[in-house]
């Protein structure tokens, strides 16, 4: 007899059962247990279920909702703004988000939703946003670095770079050359910095070296502190003459990873898929009008990631037969929070980019790039259109 059956049957019996006396009840009882088999508790148990259901509620078991669908909907609004990130780095920045999105009139939820919002733990925050999460096909590029004749000039780092303080930054160059390397195409120039996880960002048209040392320059311009190191990996756009004078003119110390590893790069070569892929995917970019429009993204882009977008730094990984055991900092920081909490920046760079932060939102700066990005894919679909190329994102 399934479930449902015996459910009918308490429930044809539960308005004699409620109404007769103890003796009744007890021959109540007996029946419903010899024609459904079920203990005599369980069937106790479930015509006290009957009795308490609210008609509207329906037969609900375990404690009660805590976080609605309405605290759900403003976690939601806050997982977009942040694009989607992970439930563990969300949980840290709810709160300044929602400060910020109050003081800007962009938040639409209620007092008792909000505060709510505000009390979520950290493991209720993953859950939800495991649940927000769409599938997505994944893609690896292709590497378009090779090794430089004058690699012998730039000494090789290996670290360690946990102790090193901010302006110790890592280059690198990414291809959006779709699935072939041929031809022209744009490339943008990731420079992430080791300590505060500082991103700054630069699209230009191939890897020439004056393109390149043009990059370098916005770099300069546009960290708020001081550049001590650049450290690219063996590519020719940044071992060579050209860049190492540059380097030296301002004072900037240039080292090199070791060819073929990986490791040495490993805070751009992680921001290279979490910020330039995930934001323009695998697109072919072969016209030099789409150059502008990368540089006028990364503008709004760099502002979003460093002031609003948390990253929680690797503490320890350690091999475990073929897997490696990663050990995170328990908690993650936005890149402005760190460079905030250094001893090592003067106040008055602390200053200049906290009175910045007081003119952000990451909401407007969210839609600011979603609209960028709809007017890169749309010239590159006009320009494929009109050369008859298909080009693969």
């Amino acid at each position: 007899m399934n479930m449902a059956t015996k459910r009918e049957i308490c429930e044809e019996k539960l308005g004699e059962y409620l109404k007769a006396s103890t003796q009744r009840k007890g021959e109540i009882l007996n029946s419903i247990c010899e024609v459904t088999g079920m203990h005599r508790k369980a069937v106790i148990r479930k015509l006290k279920r009957l009795q308490m259901k609210h008609p509207l509620l329906g037969d609900q078991r375990g404690r009660p909702t805590v976080y609605t669908p309405d605290v759900d909907a403003a976690l939601r609004d806050i997982w977009d703004v942040s694009n989607e990130l992970c439930g563990e780095l969300l949980h840290g920045v709810i709160g300044e988000y929602v400060r910020i999105l109050k003081r800007d009139g962009d938040w639409r939820h209620s007092a008792e939703a909000t505060n709510k919002l505000l009390a979520i733990g950290k493991r209720t925050v993953r859950r939800r946003c495991e649940n927000f999460e769409k599938e997505r096909g994944a893609r690896k590029g292709l590497s378009s670095t090779k090794p430089s004749a004058l690699k012998s000039i730039i000494p090789i780092f290996k670290g360690p770079w946990k102790d090193l303080p901010p302006g110790n930054g890592q280059l690198d160059t990414v291809a959006h050359c779709g699935s072939s390397l041929l031809g022209d195409m744009a490339f943008s120039v990731n420079y992430t910095d080791a300590c505060l996880y500082w991103v700054i960002l630069c699209g230009q048209w191939n890897k020439g070296q004056e393109a390149t040392l043009e990059s370098m320059r916005r770099i300069k311009r546009r960290l708020p502190f001081p550049w001590l190191m650049g450290h690219p990996d063996t590519g020719s756009e940044f071992v060579n003459w050209l860049a190492k004078d540059w380097f030296e003119q301002e004072k900037i110390r240039l080292t090199r990873s070791e060819p073929g590893k990986k490791n040495d790069n490993m805070y751009v070569e992680e921001r290279n898929g979490h910020v330039v892929r995930k934001y323009l995917g695998y697109e072919r970019f072969d016209i030099p009008q789409i150059v502008p429009l990368l540089n006028e993204l990364y503008e709004k882009l760099e502002d979003y990631l460093d002031h609003f977008i948390p990253v929680r730094r690797t503490l320890s990984k350690e091999r475990m037969g073929a897997r490696y055991i990663r050990t995170y900092e328990k908690d993650a920081h936005t890149p402005y929070a760190r460079l905030l909490a250094h001893p090592a920046l003067p106040d008055e760079i602390k200053r200049r980019v906290r009175d910045r932060h007081e003119t952000l939102n990451p909401k407007k700066l969210k839609q600011e790039i979603d609209g960028i990005i709809d007017r890169i894919m749309k010239l590159t679909r006009e320009t494929q259109g009109r050369n008859g190329s298909k080009g693969r994102g």
